[in-house]
């Protein structure tokens, strides 16, 4: 890979252009780009229209830009989330329905937790969770699942990069968090009452791939008001192991042996008959 005077690889100034872009500026200027890249308009100028040409970037009427269409197509292509995310959504749904407020799904990326799938009712409380969001592992309930049955190493990235503080209830230091690992071991679920917003409490269990390991954390967020947390954590467990069921029906189903590599398959959801037919397609095409 090619490298620039800086020793950055031409790969990773693409993606910082590209990281220029979140949920709170969707729509940023060349200038705009070159700030939040931290590069010389001049290189964020070429770097811009090569992604527009691809169509990773979209370049708009008022001259702004925008994330193509393209990196979505990329993104459906994921098995380990859009997989998980299609079996899951039915019972995301379910869970949503008796608990209201938010109830969502959380994958680990690193030291933060990635959400796939969140469903939320217009009136619930704060909640900072978006769908393809990130939030570290140990400020969220669903982040404290995941972390508390990641490999140790994990952990220590994570503290080693210092611990965010989003409110006076967030764990700040390594040993508070292993103390509440500890316990998320114990009990099989993870309560974090005021630690993303005061208002709000987050609940989370694990869900379990076919081979055992968790694949994922089932989570809801509700008001942290003190109210009981028994029947929100009882329909989260039967929701995760609703996916879980679901998991082990469609590696069954395709035969797949090797699930804790590979992930859930990106035809999970899909029927058979129809599998058959897209890939009849995709044959003719060649």
């Amino acid at each position: 890979m090619a490298r620039g005077s800086a020793g950055q690889s031409a790969l990773h100034r693409h993606l910082r252009v590209l990281d220029a872009f979140d949920a709170l500026r969707p729509f940023l200027t060349l200038g705009e780009i070159a700030d939040a890249a931290g590069m010389p308009p001049s290189t964020a100028h070429r770097i811009v229209g090569e992604l527009t040409a691809e169509g990773l970037l979209e370049r708009l009427p008022d001259r702004t830009y925008r994330l193509g269409v393209r990196l979505w197509e990329y993104a459906s292509r994921t098995p380990g989330a859009l997989g998980l995310r299609e079996v899951a959504r039915p019972w995301v749904a379910a869970a949503h329905a008796r608990i209201g407020q938010h109830v969502q799904l959380g994958v680990r990326a690193g030291t933060d937790v990635l959400f796939v799938e969140r469903i939320s009712a217009p009136d619930a409380v704060v909640n900072a969770t978006l769908i393809g969001g990130r939030i570290p592992l140990h400020a969220s309930s669903n982040g404290l699942v995941l972390l508390a049955y990641a490999p140790e190493d994990v952990v220590d990235a994570l503290t080693a990069g210092g611990l965010r503080a989003y409110t006076s209830r967030t764990l700040t230091t390594a040993t508070q968090l292993r103390a509440v690992l500890r316990r998320i071991r114990v009990d099989g679920y993870a309560v974090a009452a005021g630690h993303i917003h005061l208002e709000s409490r987050g609940l989370a269990v694990p869900v379990h791939g076919p081979d055992g390991s968790v694949y994922a954390a089932m989570g809801a967020v509700i008001p942290n008001d003190g109210s009981a947390e028994s029947a929100v954590l009882e329909t989260l467990r039967v929701a995760a192991a609703g996916v879980t069921r679901a998991l082990r029906a469609t590696y069954a189903a395709s035969g797949d042996e090797d699930v804790a590599l590979h992930g859930p398959r990106p035809d999970a959801g899909v029927s058979a008959r129809s599998w058959e037919y897209i890939a009849a397609l995709a044959a003719q095409g060649r």
